[in-house]
Order: structure tokens, then sequence, then C-alpha cells
């Protein structure tokens, strides 16, 4: 069996971690990033329509003053989103299961315009498209400064990555030279495209979701 390695910053690692166990993956655990809360001011919750959250860590790191905009309809990208703004006492979340161009237009649909965004200090891209989305940062994702990932690995390793710029970082880390003995899971094509050419193999499940990216995993690694 090939061995799984999960890339993403914890608690997801963790949980990601033991789902795998459960469907019995061999898996490590090697996190590229760390999360840190950031000071941010907070604007009046009047001014929107709408809250959008595109990861779980926003609605763990924004706070207190997270809570003063439980009167807007809430916006999630994923499951792990929806679930992290409900235990922040959100009670209707709307999740999303594409990405944030995808909620983007289910929020325009919904009627609203103005919306507020609460994300790390990089995003991927999202096309607004008539919407007015005001992004305020209220997390970073640290390096861990594990430059020795490379050696780290092993030939025929499965490597999950969550994410674009955990996918630039991966490209950074393993050259290419050592990428032919390497498979590649990503959660989207934005994230698979940062990781570069010259893999064993690389796929995308169909939607951006951690059980489908297990889901490959199974297949792969048997």
């Amino acid at each position: 069996m090939r061995p799984l390695v999960i890339l993403r910053p914890e608690p997801g690692a963790a949980k990601t971690a033991e789902r795998a166990a459960a469907l019995g993956l061999e898996a490590r655990v090697i996190p590229l990033f760390a999360p840190r809360a950031l000071e941010w001011d907070a604007p009046a919750p009047d001014r929107f329509d709408a809250l959008l959250l595109t990861s779980a860590h926003a609605a763990r790191l924004a706070g207190e003053r997270l809570a003063d905009y439980r009167s807007l309809p809430a916006y999630a990208v994923g499951r792990a989103t929806a679930k992290a703004l409900e235990a922040a006492g959100f009670a209707q979340v709307v999740a999303g299961d594409g990405d944030g161009t995808a909620i983007a237009r289910r929020i325009a649909a919904d009627g609203h315009g103005h919306v507020l965004h609460l994300a790390g200090r990089t995003v991927a891209p999202i096309d607004a498209g008539a919407l007015r989305i005001d992004r305020i940062a209220v997390y970073e994702m640290l390096r861990t400064g594990d430059a020795g990932l490379a050696e780290r690995l092993e030939r025929d390793n499965v490597l999950l990555v969550h994410s674009p710029r955990a996918g630039e970082v991966l490209a950074q880390l393993v050259q290419r030279e050592q990428r032919a003995a390497l498979h590649l899971i990503a959660i989207s094509p934005a994230a698979l495209a940062a990781c570069g050419v010259g893999w064993a193999s690389a796929q995308t499940p169909d939607k951006p979701d951690d059980e489908r990216m297990l889901a490959l995993a199974v297949r792969l690694c048997e």
C-alpha cells in the first residue's frame, strides 16, 4: 500500500488523518503551515447583506467580533467551514460544495449585493460578478519551516494538497527529479496547477472536498 502524506495545517490535518485511518490508509501528517490570528477592525454589520467565509480558519480565528455578524445570512465554502460557523453560533449557514466563485453566484442569486468576506491574508481568486465583496484578513498562514520535506518523502508517497498556497510551497521544496516517483491529489484545479508538473500522477476530485480526496486516495494507495 502506498503511504499517504497529509500536508494541510492543524486542526484539519488530524481530522483528515482520522478519516484516512478509518478507510484503512497509512497516513503521515507533515503540515506546511500553521494558522495565526490577525488583529482586524470589524466594520458595522448593517453595511452588508451577507457574510462569506471560504475557510474554517476564519471562523476559528476571527475572535469575539465574529459574533457581531450573526444577524447576516452566512455563506461558507465547504462543509468544514459551515460547521465552524455553526460552532461559532451561526444558526443558518448555506454551505457551497464548489469554490469561491460558485458560492458568490449563489449569494447573488439569493438577492444579496454587498458581502463581507472574512478570510486569510492570501485567498484564491473569486469572480465576484455583480457582487461587491469587501475582504478583511483575520488570519494568516505561517510556514512551518520544514525545509527538509523532500528528504522525508518516500518513493510512491501520495501527497494530499489542500490549497493553492500549499501547492506553491510543495513545488518549491520538491525538485522535478523527485516528483516522478510521487503522486498528487489536490483539492482543486487551482491547487493542482500550483504544484507544477512532472509528478507520477496528479488528480483532483469532482468537488473540493476532503472526503472526495480520500476516496481518490483509497484507489491510488491500494
